[in-house]
């Protein structure tokens, strides 16, 4: 659009006849060293970091726990002892085989329907847009809770279970749609408060177990039922905090040809006037690129798309070699194995009782913190890359020490065995790796594996992306959660973790290699970097190919700007080409001259 010299809204018309005079030079204030919950700002102006902002930010972001509670909540309900007598997991007729497979359907039950929920997200979230879609997730979570509440016999658990999937796979394209509103400078930030909600919900999961086994009668059902209706309680404030705060994104609505809509909601979003230039920038960019994919996929299919996933080259490179690849090795890295296990796997390092209960309470607290640690100070400041290789180490180092412990020490799952001193320490140790594990996950692949499916896919393809993304997700975990426990029994405990380091050793050749760092680049700019070699995308992608945007020509200063707005400065810079990379290419160009004139030269001697 801005190419062809069609834009309805210019950034040059918003510019005074003053701005073809030079401007005057101004000492620029001294910087002021102030400590931020993100990464810094740089030179956008302060008002689009603001209240409404934040509020539609935490509406959808709160969504991920959804997922979260659920995972925590039948983390603990299959060590309850009124759910273990209610669905025979206490059946002692039963083999260990069998036993370990009917826990492993329990708990996979919503994984699998999350697989469904994730397909009907490829309809409903561009349909009916992102708020409408949230909305429509929230009655269909508190249905299904109830299914789940009023259950009397292991198949109506399982319905309610597959059902509440259906909504909890939906989320997962929801939440993360958010950096479809989230400033380039804090996108990564905004996305890991839906990562980092997950945790939240982890821990209310393991809370609220926790707290009916202290005070509810382990042989009333009552104990399992009051965890479950926590559901009804969180969809239902969710429910109610979207009609009162969620801006609807304006890149949907021009999208779906609505323009004056958008620029409201933008300028709602930034608490900015419609036509301050850094609105019609932000504008310009998405409207160009709305523009050329409308003109790219008129009439285009469901099996359009597909096609496009699989035969256009950046596309296919972004899908399967960054984003599918986040989600299978992710998965397998164990943790959310770990997560819906806790209890269990507490016992190897001899954590027994009540105290299984206590100590996985703790361990949605690290979590939680970590999340939210992570998503406040590291995904922004240090950037995706240099995050998934601290998290990543941390989780193998971590991980491998917990293997070795149970090598060394099977022992300390037995009961009534009692551990030498050092056994003991080490144990303690086992149980502080457990925890550190959870930080390291935090802080890499949990965060990656949401946040680089929502950044790098185009507008035309992008909900439908990270659907495709998240049932990859979600079929991954649930064959993880179904492994699990034929895994300890097949691998003597032990083997699965070693299996888990190995998966992790993969991750950090991956995150190296293949993926490229997008922090603080606009949605827009993403295409130029996958359609470089791909050789140089994971490792020079960003060098190559800056971000020349609109939205990053706009820049606040504390002297006057060349704008009509005070402290804003348009930079006129317009090339798109890296000079590193002209110069790689004209020495390849030379090479191969020299080098044709050097057979030339043989022929002719020949001759």
């Amino acid at each position: 659009m801005g190419k062809d010299k069609k834009e309805v809204y210019s950034i040059a018309s918003h510019q005074t006849d003053d701005a073809e005079k030079p401007i005057p030079q101004q000492n620029p204030e001294p910087t002021k060293k102030r400590w931020r919950w993100q990464a810094a700002h740089d030179d956008s102006p302060p008002e689009i970091y603001n209240r409404t902002l934040y509020l539609t930010v935490f509406v959808f972001g709160i969504l991920g726990a959804a997922r979260g509670f659920d995972e925590g909540n039948i983390s603990g309900n299959i060590t309850l002892p009124s759910f273990k007598s209610k669905f025979g997991l206490s059946d002692k007729s039963k083999s260990p085989d069998q036993l370990a497979n009917l826990k492993s359907n329990i708990t996979s039950m919503v994984q699998l329907g999350s697989i469904g929920g994730c397909i009907i997200a490829m309809y409903t979230v561009d349909k009916f847009g992102r708020v409408r879609a949230l909305q429509g997730v929230c009655i269909l979570w508190i249905i299904a809770a109830i299914i789940q509440i009023t259950s009397n016999n292991v198949g109506q658990l399982y319905a309610g279970r597959l059902l509440e999937g259906l909504a909890i796979g939906q989320t997962t394209t929801i939440g993360p749609s958010m950096s479809e509103i989230a400033p380039n400078k804090i996108r990564g930030m905004c996305v890991c408060i839906f990562s980092g909600a997950v945790y939240f919900g982890i821990f209310l999961g393991y809370c609220v177990n926790y707290g009916t086994i202290l005070h509810v009668s382990n042989t009333s059902d009552t104990q399992w039922r009051i965890t479950l209706s926590l559901k009804v309680i969180l969809a239902g404030i969710i429910f109610i905090l979207s009609f009162l705060f969620c801006v609807e994104s304006p890149r949907w609505l021009l999208k779906v040809n609505q323009p004056d809509k958008a620029i409201e909601n933008l300028s709602k979003l930034r608490h900015l006037p419609p036509d301050h230039p850094y609105i019609v920038a932000e504008v310009s960019d998405i409207n160009e690129q709305v523009l050329e994919e409308k003109e790219a996929v008129a009439g285009s299919s469901i099996f359009d798309k597909i096609k496009s996933i699989v035969m256009v080259k950046s596309l296919r490179y972004r899908f399967f070699a960054v984003a599918a690849l986040a989600q299978v090795l992710g998965q397998w890295s164990g943790a959310n194995a770990i997560t819906i296990y806790t209890s269990e796997l507490l016992s190897f390092a001899g954590i027994r009782g009540t105290d299984q209960l206590k100590y996985s309470a703790i361990l949605g607290v690290v979590k939680f913190v970590s999340a939210y640690g992570s998503a406040f100070f590291i995904i922004d400041f240090l950037g995706r890359k240099r995050a998934l290789y601290t998290g990543l180490t941390l989780q193998m180092l971590c991980i491998l020490y917990f293997a070795i412990f149970i090598t060394i020490v099977p022992q300390a799952g037995d009961s009534d065995v009692v551990l030498s001193p050092s056994q003991s320490k080490a144990a303690k140790g086992a149980l502080a790796a457990l925890y550190l594990s959870g930080t390291g996950w935090t802080m890499g692949f949990n965060s990656i594996q949401y946040l680089i499916g929502s950044e790098i896919f185009p507008l035309k393809i992008r909900s439908f992306a990270q659907s495709l993304v998240m049932v990859l997700h979600f079929g991954n975990q649930y064959g993880n959660s179904k492994a699990l426990p034929k895994m300890l029994l097949a691998l003597n405990n032990f083997g699965a973790f070693y299996f888990f380091v190995g998966v992790m050793i993969l991750g950090l050749f991956w995150a190296y290699f293949f993926v490229p760092e997008v922090a603080g680049r606009s949605l827009e700019s993403m295409e130029d970097i996958f359609n470089l070699p791909w050789y140089l995308i994971g490792r020079k992608g960003p060098e190559l190919c800056p971000d020349y945007s609109e939205i990053n020509k706009i820049t606040h200063t504390t002297s006057r700007g060349n704008t009509y707005e005070d402290h804003i400065h348009y930079n006129t810079e317009n090339s798109k080409v890296n000079q590193e990379f002209v110069e790689d290419v004209d020495k390849e160009k030379q090479g191969s001259i020299l080098h044709r004139d050097s057979l030339e030269k043989d022929a002719e001697k020949k001759v």
